[in-house]
């Protein structure tokens, strides 16, 4: 499964600190899941979907939605 967590956090303007600061989690726990290392927990997902403005099914498409 891919993400687009990146694509949406530049559009924000967000680094990669300042999302795992508001998802309580590491810039290195952010990095990994922005690079498919790393499958966040649910709760996780939606937190980042929430701060980021879209939904989790837009941050987490499947190879084929790309």
């Amino acid at each position: 499964m891919q993400n687009r967590i990146k694509e949406y956090r530049k559009t924000k303007g967000i680094s990669q600190g300042e999302l795992a600061n508001q998802c309580h989690v590491s810039r290195q726990t952010i990095n990994a899941i922005e690079n498919n290392k790393y499958d966040p927990s649910l709760q996780l997902a939606f937190n980042m979907a929430k701060i980021l403005g879209v939904t989790v099914d837009h941050l987490f498409l499947s190879e084929e939605d790309f």
